[in-house]
């Protein structure tokens, strides 16, 4: 629900799993960097009601837990329900999801809505049903939060997607924008939160497969390999083979903006620059 699960062949392999000092070292990591991004954005308030979505995917199973793990920290007094959106795609069965919610004492909600059959509807075989798809989501999510007075709405995205999300707006769109971490929506009703901002998907990837949280897998965009996502992922990773610091050097460029070096005449004053001019 929160994220887009796309093929991912280099995350869709066998993963060996962590003896529990690893599991452990791994979940302090991931815990250690939600904290630095709900801290640094300050994502939760005292008393905020939070609705976390669960999409059945890794990366949503790892927000919830961290999240419902940052529960126990004094200092973070918030609540927080955790939201499914059973689009109908075929073989959805969420029945693991539900006893594991169940197991962790955590309060959910699976709510029904059949997207599944109108993106397949509108859009040609060969066409790309992200686009649709996430706007029929995010219509729905928005408008539960709204009716249930939520504060915060948390999404599962990680380092990797914001900074695939830039190459992609670059590389496509023309524009510099991804994902920001805090963000206050269209209509001014809803704020989104993205605790996983600074979390590595190599880690969440293998703290799910360590936690062995039940994954609903995704059918309708996962079937899809060329989406430009997939591809734009591919290049990142090619690049971090010769330089492993790519990834976080793309990550630190979304929060060092300078506009001086930049061609945004909205955000740079070219035309008066000689009167800055020092005699």
């Amino acid at each position: 629900m929160p994220e887009i699960i796309n093929a991912k062949p280099e995350i869709n392999k066998p993963i060996n799993k962590p003896n529990n000092k690893l599991i452990e070292r791994l979940e302090k990591k991931l815990l250690f960097y939600l904290k630095k991004a709900v801290y640094h954005y300050q994502m939760i308030k005292p008393n905020d009601k939070v609705m976390v979505c669960l999409s059945g995917g890794k990366d949503s199973y790892t927000m919830l837990y961290l999240l419902k793990k940052l529960q126990l920290d004094r200092r973070y007094k918030f609540d927080l329900v955790s939201s499914t959106l059973d689009q109908s795609q075929p073989g959805w069965n969420d029945n693991k999801m539900r006893k594991w919610l169940d197991d962790h004492n955590i309060e959910h909600v699976i709510k029904t809505e059949d997207t599944y059959s109108i993106v397949k509807d509108k859009i040609p075989e060969n066409k790309t049903y992200c686009s649709l798809c996430s706007r029929l989501r995010r219509g729905i999510i928005y408008r539960y939060a709204n009716e249930h007075n939520f504060d915060k709405i948390a999404l599962g995205h990680h380092r990797d997607d914001l900074t695939t999300s830039l190459f992609m707006s670059i590389l496509y769109n023309g524009q510099i924008k991804s994902m920001p971490p805090k963000l206050l929506t269209d209509d001014k009703k809803n704020i989104i939160i993205r605790p996983l901002v600074f979390c590595q998907e190599k880690d969440i990837a293998t703290f799910a497969v360590a936690k062995g949280f039940p994954i609903i897998p995704c059918n309708l965009c996962g079937s899809q390999k060329n989406l430009k996502r997939v591809l734009t992922k591919k290049l990142i990773n090619q690049l971090a083979e010769d330089n492993p610091k790519i990834p976080s050097n793309i990550l630190h460029a979304l929060q060092s903006l300078q506009p001086s070096q930049l061609m945004d005449q909205k955000h740079w004053n070219f035309k008066e620059l000689e009167e800055s001019i020092l005699n």
